[in-house]
């Protein structure tokens, strides 16, 4: 089981100020399996992906795989995979966006696209209605599968929170199709929900990771901030490591 880092822990002010490549490097320093390269956080895509090549597990999309009118997103997956093929990243992760009843008949075009990708797609449950919700993960999984596909689920323990949905619920239900973990802690705030460690979060983090798979990639997805970034980053590391190795 490998652990990495999603590049965004580090917060917008720190990658802004230094870069991914530099995250990147202190997230190696700090004993990471690898990194998790986030789309919206790139400030020359063009300069900055290749000097991130070979150095990436993750491309992280920031597009819908769908419009909201349910459209298949042909060129949204063709940047994405683009970004990826240049990382040499195995895996995209992209959200499913507007899918809907209407969006089924798409699915068989977007088998032909997988064929020959670059990269293997996993689908993650994000903080909207459409694509952040059990009911909305299940009858997209299903419906993938009817058309022949076999795509996996990147599972984000804290974002079911923000649709107020159950993340232990979901992981019950899921597990067979998780291959990434993201893990990311929860508190309520006035108004919001926000990000935090494991150890500070109101939900029942180690019954949730004990009731998803355990062999799949896991990434810090919450604030790694402190006066020594790499000490904080290698703690939490071995935060999740620990746990896992419980499962």
């Amino acid at each position: 089981m490998k652990v990495l880092i999603s590049l965004s822990s580090f917060g917008a002010a720190e990658v802004g100020r230094h870069g991914q490549l530099w995250c990147t490097e202190l997230a190696r320093e700090a004993g990471a399996d690898g990194v998790e390269v986030r789309g919206e956080m790139l400030r020359d895509a063009a300069a900055e992906l290749p000097a991130l090549a070979g150095k990436a597990a993750v491309y992280s999309s920031p597009e819908g795989l769908w419009a909201m009118d349910g459209a298949l997103d042909e060129a949204a997956l063709a940047r994405g995979m683009a970004a990826a093929r240049t990382l040499g990243a195995p895996r995209l992760k992209m959200a499913i966006g507007g899918f809907g009843t209407g969006s089924h008949g798409s699915l068989v075009r977007l088998k032909d696209l997988l064929a020959q990708a670059p990269a293997e797609l996993v689908i993650e449950n994000d903080q909207t209605a459409t694509a952040g919700t059990l009911a909305a993960m299940e009858a997209f999984f299903v419906a993938q599968e009817r058309a022949g596909l076999d795509l996996g689920m990147t599972f984000d323990m804290g974002n079911w929170h923000w649709q107020g949905e159950c993340p232990l619920q979901a992981a019950q239900a899921l597990a067979h199709r998780v291959r990434y973990v993201h893990c990311k802690g929860v508190q309520r705030l006035p108004g919001k929900w926000v990000a935090v460690p494991l150890a500070d979060s109101i939900a029942p983090w180690r019954a949730i990771l004990r009731a998803l798979p355990a062999d799949v990639p896991h990434a810090i997805e919450y604030p790694l901030v402190g006066d020594d970034l790499v000490a904080v980053t290698r703690a939490q590391l071995a935060v999740i490591r620990d746990v896992r190795r419980q499962a």
